[in-house]
């Protein structure tokens, strides 16, 4: 696997690094490839009940290289937001486990796209939050123009976008737009802290939860009942729930195992 992107499991946690800190971990292409390669690995690994994305250095991810788009050798924008952010973003969210993007220092652009992808954002108070794309006459990609309107309104969603207004993370926050926004000295145990709850919860319902919200963001109320009945089903033959149950009557905390 590329340097440009580590991983690290431990117990039940992966944590997958944005690399490249010399330029604010930015994307190129090889990188794109390497952290789908991580994604696909935590994902396959039954072991791995929680998956944590960072960035290494000051930046949590600055978007695209633009030394890469602009070179001669490149194979062109739609080439780039497929092979590197939509399939990554895609990724993201059919992941059957919980994905906590923690963002040390600036979301930018498609960086900050990544991070909205993600099932839980905690930031730093340093952090910040921009859809740079405005900036250099592009369109927000890698999701962002579904996300934000979802997250925070059409208003601010047309705000945040076409005036590539930088957040904090506490405005961010207060908006709804991410999950936390934490003191810097406080920061890392609150990423790992919530890791650990995540890691030790029944993680086949977790990831059908997620499976049922994303649904419920594009499809009809008769839909999503049928779809909840569906999912409901497959959460009760788990081995979690018979752990559940059990627990509950004994009056006890549940040993979840993820299955």
């Amino acid at each position: 696997m590329s340097t440009s992107i580590l991983s690290h499991l431990d117990d039940g946690v992966m944590t997958i690094t944005l690399n490249r800190p010399e330029v604010f971990n930015s994307f190129d292409q090889p990188m794109g490839r390497a952290f789908q390669q991580a994604l696909d690995e935590a994902a396959s690994d039954e072991s791995v009940r929680c998956v944590i994305i960072r960035g290494e250095g000051r930046a949590f991810c600055a978007g695209q290289d633009l030394k890469e788009v602009t070179s001669a050798a490149s194979p062109g924008f739609k080439v780039i937001v497929e092979e590197t952010y939509n399939r990554s973003i895609r990724r993201i969210c059919a992941m059957d486990k919980p994905v906590i993007a923690a963002v040390n220092g600036v979301a930018a652009g498609a960086g900050a796209n990544i991070a909205l992808a993600c099932d839980f954002v905690v930031a730093k108070e340093s952090a910040k939050f921009i859809q740079a794309f405005a900036n250099i006459g592009l369109i927000p990609d890698s999701g962002g123009t579904y996300w934000l309107p979802r997250l925070v309104g059409m208003a601010r969603a047309k705000a945040l976008t076409m005036l590539a207004i930088p957040l904090t993370s506490r405005e961010a926050q207060d908006m709804g737009l991410i999950h936390q926004s934490v003191a810097d000295d406080s920061w890392e145990e609150a990423v790992n802290a919530l890791a650990r709850t995540l890691s030790h919860m029944p993680t086949m319902g977790l990831g059908l939860t997620k499976q049922a919200l994303h649904a419920g963001m594009h499809q009809s109320l008769e839909d999503q009942l049928k779809l909840e009945l569906d999912l409901q089903f497959q959460a009760a033959e788990s081995a979690d729930y018979a752990e559940g149950v059990r627990a509950f009557l004994e009056k006890r905390p549940a040993k979840f195992t993820g299955r």
